[in-house]
């Protein structure tokens, strides 16, 4: 199945460049202890996430280093009251969502996240779907019929930076949405959370970057069956 594919790919491709890190317990108490590995392992993991997320508030890409910059600080300073009713990875994006917007409303520039809806015309073209006539009306068109399905051929560096480059090219709320979701392994609950959207509005842009990425991936897939 296409979407099925589409979920393998972003699952490797999640693997590939996101690190695996420890319980959160191991992790508070190493930055408790100020465990410099782990904060390392920690900003490799995920800073280039917050700073997407961090952009969309701001007005430049200076801005939204400082931004991080700004939520580690205070990560540090507050992390002794940090009591675990959320993840720590949540309590983090909320410090950055927060900080983000107090920088963006100072720079006004902060975009209602409302608007997100304006987006008109539909998500991907009809003929993208199975006809009402096909055994499954409505579901998606497997292009190219066979898609691979071996691991190797998955986190091949070109599937990698297909992928990449979809992302970089998204809207930039779209973008961090499917980061958020796809890449960061967050619940559906915590980006409404921590975006202070609608349910209806994570699932729109989660849809749409979706619809995209698959396109591009679609292509690749189709270019590589046509050079064998």
């Amino acid at each position: 199945m296409v979407a099925t594919q589409y979920r393998t790919d972003f699952v490797h491709y999640r693997r590939a460049v996101v690190a695996a890190l420890p319980s959160d317990d191991v992790l508070v108490a190493g930055l408790r202890a100020g465990d410099e590995e782990l904060f390392a392992r920690l900003l490799d993991g995920w800073s280039t996430s917050m700073l997407r997320l961090a952009r969309t508030f701001v007005s430049t890409n200076a801005s939204a280093e400082e931004v991080v910059q700004d939520t580690w600080l205070a990560v540090f300073q507050g992390i002794g009251r940090f009591e675990g009713r959320s993840s720590l990875k949540t309590w983090v994006y909320r410090i950055l969502v927060n900080t983000a917007r107090k920088r963006g409303v100072r720079e006004h520039r902060t975009v209602p996240w409302a608007s997100l809806l304006a987006e008109d015309g539909p998500t991907v073209g009809q003929s993208r779907f199975r006809g009402p006539d096909d055994p499954y009306p409505g579901g998606w068109l497997a292009f190219p019929k066979t898609w691979p399905s071996t691991e190797s051929e998955v986190l091949a560096r070109e599937v990698r930076a297909v992928v990449a480059t979809a992302l970089e090219g998204l809207p930039a709320r779209q973008q961090v949405v499917l980061t958020l979701r796809d890449i960061d392994g967050q619940s559906a609950d915590e980006v409404c959370a921590l975006l202070e959207i609608s349910t209806a509005n994570q699932r729109v842009l989660l849809h749409r970057a979706r619809a995209t990425v698959r396109t591009h991936l679609e292509q690749y897939y189709a270019a590589a069956a046509g050079g064998a």
